[in-house]
């Protein structure tokens, strides 16, 4: 951290992952739905048939309920509260379910199948209308039925609003924890989209910072302290094999994929201030972009690749700036963005371009805010007092963000309208510096 002793960013925000915390990385997953939309709509998700011996291998529903809840968009019936539970087509009565004022029914069954592997059917039904809007059967494994049980949930989110889900996806973030010689330890991680299903990819007893995906989903950028420096590193999600992508002199910072896959935008003083570079993943050759007597760091993409959006307190205050990309290098001049509040930092550009996440200071509270670029409005989602580290979902419609909970560090949510959201908590965690993939 003294190598960036020239940067006047209020640095709480950007190492805030680097703070002590005294307790275990792994534990229970609690979700704690904070607030939800007035106009959530109604739906049914009856629990799925089961043909086979003994129990289910798991409730597929539960997950289904749970993914569309989060969203914000929907409000599923309390199992305890339906008057029918169809496995079947001809079996749904919809006028009952009209009674009840309910929009939309989803049913299913699942088939124990010789080879120890399960059938899956769903349906969806437009309760007004009388009509099936979506149905599938799959085959899978024990140990593939909680992810198909997100892909559900996206199939049923996309035939209702016309928008991809973003369930089936993945959460990359840090744990931190003392080992039992009161040591810190470091941890990259990865789960489902919901928290769950936990594994570990990296682990150091130096500080890792800033994880983000590739395109695909297939590969991590970080920055890893373990050579005692900050150093830019590549790992993939499923071989972990890793390489180093930078060992310039300085610090090397804030890595981003470029929505091509091809390149890396990143912060580097190796020439004594912190500026822009864009590194060509083939051939490691290095692009400056920017010229400041600023620092320049938090580079993010606009999806064509064409520019990028960055913090910098070149005005003497952190705000936002946007600059046209090429090959070459810059294509012109950075352009200010962001004017409102005392700083405006870590930004995340929207899958559509047309929107920016960034941590708004303001009053000393740091919270996550949306500037819409066409209309130049800036809204606040979140209201507490150490809020960072936004991401988009795929598909646009939630921000993960770090937040406290309780004095712990926990991965929240929030719909980009703000009228939706949740925290994800570790009964004994600390978890910091999500990404959504």
């Amino acid at each position: 951290i003294m190598m960036l002793k020239k940067i006047k960013l209020n640095l709480l925000i950007i190492f805030l992952c680097l703070s002590v915390v005294s307790v275990p990385a792994r534990a229970s997953l609690t979700i704690d739905i904070t607030l939800w939309l007035d106009n959530a709509t109604p739906i049914a998700i009856v629990p799925f048939g089961w043909k086979g011996v003994g129990k289910a291998p798991m409730k597929m529903t539960d997950v289904i309920s749970n993914d569309l809840s989060r969203s914000g968009q929907f409000a599923p019936m309390k199992e305890n509260e339906m008057i029918e539970t169809p496995h079947e087509g001809r079996d749904v009565n919809f006028a009952t379910w009209r009674n009840v004022n309910m929009k939309y029914v989803v049913i299913g069954k699942i088939q124990l199948l010789a080879n120890k592997s399960y059938q899956v059917q769903f349906q969806l039904f437009d309760v007004e209308k009388g009509t099936q809007m979506a149905g599938h059967s799959f085959k899978a494994k024990e140990n593939q039925l909680r992810r198909l049980s997100h892909h559900i949930s996206d199939l049923v989110y996309e035939a209702i609003t016309g928008e991809r889900g973003a369930f089936d996806t993945y959460l990359a973030y840090i744990t931190v924890s003392k080992n039992r010689k009161g040591q810190n330890r470091y941890r990259l991680a990865i789960s489902d989209s919901d928290g769950y299903n936990e594994q570990i990819l990296f682990e150091s007893s130096m500080p890792i910072v800033r994880p983000v995906w590739s395109p695909d989903g297939k590969q991590l950028a970080y920055v890893s302290y373990a050579s005692g420096r900050p150093q830019i590193y590549m790992q993939n999600v499923f071989t972990k094999n890793t390489q180093q992508l930078t060992n310039f002199k300085g610090s090397n910072l804030s890595p981003a994929w470029s929505p091509d896959g091809r390149r890396m935008a990143m912060s580097l003083s190796k020439d004594g201030n912190s500026e822009l570079y864009i590194m060509d993943l083939n051939s490691r050759r290095l692009t400056r972009v920017t010229r400041s007597y600023g620092a320049d760091l938090e580079p993010a993409w606009f999806p064509d690749g064409k520019s990028l959006v960055f913090t910098s307190d070149r005005g003497g205050r952190a705000q936002l700036y946007r600059i046209d990309v090429n090959e070459g290098g810059a294509s012109g001049r950075a352009k200010r963005v962001t004017f409102d509040g005392v700083e405006n930092l870590r930004p995340s550009v929207s899958p559509d371009g047309k929107r920016i996440a960034l941590v708004h200071n303001t009053g000393g509270q740091y919270r996550i805010a949306i500037l819409d670029l066409e209309s130049e409005q800036l809204s606040l989602l979140t209201d507490g007092q150490l809020d960072e580290s936004p991401g988009f979902a795929p598909n646009g419609s939630m921000l993960i963000y770090a937040s406290q909970a309780r004095g712990k560090g926990v991965l929240a949510a929030v719909a980009t309208d703000g009228r939706a959201s949740h925290k994800m908590r570790f009964t004994s965690g600390d978890v910091r510096e999500p990404a959504w993939s």
